[in-house]
């Protein structure tokens, strides 16, 4: 058994989250924005891109320092040629008992299959509305939302375990919160609302645009009666929650209103190769050209090893009474390390 490493603040990191690409077929807008990434706009070119095998060996070393969870993430993972093979290479290091990915679920269909039989445990679509017309409008491709249920069912059937995600922002989708609720609750389906995040620099985020997740309980309660129930593990993002006389769940992700800092055990590993200790973090420590240099893994151990037990991070917790000061922060774009 591996003991995990801790940062400054005593978290041990146990997740790693891999981006394997930077592009994305949607353009949402609090995420990728039509207007900034446009046609024009200068993705990674597929040489700056880790390999497979340069990704697999640095999970391989983020073992020895305690990571037992991978998720997959991007831009859209699907988006990268092949990635069942990835999958394969991860499931078979040593060490790692949990192998996620999150996708926008556009691709799913035609893939969950073959990512199951590869050892993909668990997939969490995003999905922010089932009117299609607005999720057209989110996702700013005009994607029809039948797609997305499309690959959730082929997941299912697939034997992968299923979550959906909707990030919600007031006057964009918040009349969609009881619709989704009732629809997941229907199909059994976690269903996790996500108040509206301050990530990268292209959202235009706003305070008043949040939907505290009080509000969505609620909601949610006043027609479906909801029960708290306790977290699953250490470091569980979501508060979670239990409909009454049921086991569907729903999750709640309060990044703005209840920050989860404190038990933050999450490393990110953006698509060229740079390491991040935090979703909102500005700079990353570079690990592609170390590794494509030759420095053994030992040494790359202890490259990750000291830029994890210097981490402070804790943007979440002191977003609210610094937000001027943090207003002009530039941050990472999540399209480069994921959600």
């Amino acid at each position: 058994m591996v003991d995990a490493i801790h940062d400054a603040m005593h978290r041990p990191l146990r997740d790693l989250r891999i981006s394997v690409t930077d592009k994305c077929n949607f353009r949402c807008t609090y995420c990728m924005p039509a207007e900034i990434f446009g046609p024009d706009y200068p993705f990674l070119p597929q040489a700056k891109l880790l390999s497979y095998e340069e990704i697999t060996r640095l999970t391989r070393i983020f073992t020895t320092l305690g990571v037992k969870k991978i998720r997959i993430t991007g831009g859209e993972p699907l988006m990268r040629r092949d990635l069942p093979t990835l999958v394969k290479m991860i499931s078979q290091v040593d060490g790692i008992e949990d192998i996620a990915m999150t996708t926008n679920g556009s691709l799913l269909a035609q893939h969950a299959l073959s990512l199951k039989e590869a050892g993909l445990h668990r997939v969490t679509v995003s999905l922010d509305s089932l009117d299609a017309e607005r999720f057209g409008q989110i996702n700013g491709r005009g994607f029809p939302v039948a797609s997305v249920l499309k690959g959730i069912d082929a997941a299912v059937q697939a034997g992968l375990k299923v979550k959906i995600n909707m990030v919600v922002q007031r006057g964009v989708n918040d009349e969609d919160i009881l619709p989704m609720a009732r629809y997941f609750r229907e199909r059994g389906h976690i269903l996790r609302f996500i108040e509206y995040m301050d990530v990268g620099n292209s959202n235009g985020w706003k305070l008043d645009q949040v939907v505290p997740s009080r509000e969505l309980v609620e909601r949610i309660h006043a027609e479906m009666p909801l029960e708290p129930i306790d977290p699953n593990y250490y470091g569980e993002v979501a508060s979670r929650y239990r409909y009454q006389g049921t086991e569907t769940e729903i999750g709640l992700i309060s990044s703005v209103t209840q920050a989860f800092c404190s038990t933050c055990t999450r490393a990110r590993l953006s698509a060229e190769g740079h390491l991040y200790t935090c979703l909102f973090a500005s700079s990353g420590t570079d690990l592609r050209d170390p590794l494509r240099s030759g420095l053994g893994d030992a040494e790359l151990a202890a490259m990750i090893r000291e830029v994890w037990t210097r981490r402070e991070d804790r943007y979440s917790e002191i977003r609210l009474s610094h937000t001027p000061e943090l207003a002009d922060r530039k941050k990472v774009e999540m399209s480069h390390i994921g959600g």
